[in-house]
């Protein structure tokens, strides 16, 4: 039977997360902030004039979706022996914050759709449709922040995870702790404190993403203890809630 090494998921975990940071920051950041210029005349000028830009932009935001599909497994693989439960809800936060994220997305790549000239929209007239454009990208700025709480949440598990592996170490829970906080932050604030409300709450995420992707790529987990976590899962049949290695010192 075909066994994967400890070692090729912490590199692949690394690989993703360079393409996650590089497909969220062209896709969600760059782009829209040349497309979204905060003046309506002005952003249905760009939509027409950059649509390639706006495609590319698009296609990288799905690089990112899809890297994150393939993370929330990793992570799940690479947790499991800590607590099976736990490293599985960490899964589900993750991919529920990716497919609400998606949704938003909809409306975002729907925009440029009003200003084609299709036949079945000449009942609106040119300045309805730049409207229509602007609100559907409106909509996608308004929910799109809506819920950072699923994707904070399966960070701040995933660092109690890591905290109590004994194969990682611990000091990359505070990255995962900090970046998940600011993101679970950045929601509420946006709901119940707009006035408090900041994108620097979620600066951190990017220095956690990138301590993770050097981390993985060239240290990733202390084989020993890994090793010794598999044998205890193995020994009882099923992987443990948590392992004995979470009591011993982490490097």
């Amino acid at each position: 039977m075909f066994e994967t090494s400890v070692t090729t998921y912490c590199r692949a975990v690394g690989i993703f997360l360079i393409l996650t940071m590089i497909g969220g920051y062209f896709g969600e950041m760059y782009v829209p902030s040349q497309i979204m210029t905060g003046d309506a005349a002005a952003t249905v000028a760009q939509l027409r004039q950059h649509e390639g830009l706006f495609r590319l932009g698009f296609a990288a935001y799905l690089v990112e979706a899809f890297s994150d599909i393939i993370l929330a497994w990793l992570f799940y693989v690479l947790l499991r022996p800590v607590h099976r439960d736990l490293a599985l809800l960490s899964t589900f936060f993750g991919l529920v914050s990716m497919s609400l994220f998606a949704v938003t997305q909809m409306f975002y790549f729907s925009a440029p759709v009003f200003l084609k000239g299709s036949k079945y929209l000449t009942a609106f007239s040119p300045p309805q449709l730049e409207a229509l454009a602007n609100v559907f990208l409106s909509l996608y700025a308004s929910l799109s922040g809506l819920f950072t709480l699923f994707y904070g949440t399966a960070w701040l598990v995933r660092g109690y995870l890591t905290f109590r592996s004994g194969y990682l170490p611990r000091f990359l829970r505070a990255f995962m702790v900090a970046a998940g906080l600011g993101f679970v932050a950045k929601n509420i604030t946006s709901l119940l404190a707009p006035a408090y409300s900041s994108d620097v709450l979620m600066a951190p995420m990017f220095l956690n993403l990138a301590v993770l992707a050097v981390w993985m790529l060239f240290r990733g987990v202390d084989q020993d203890r890994w090793n010794r976590a598999i044998a205890v899962g193995c020994r009882s049949g099923a992987l443990p809630a948590e392992t004995r290695l979470a009591q011993e010192p982490a490097r």
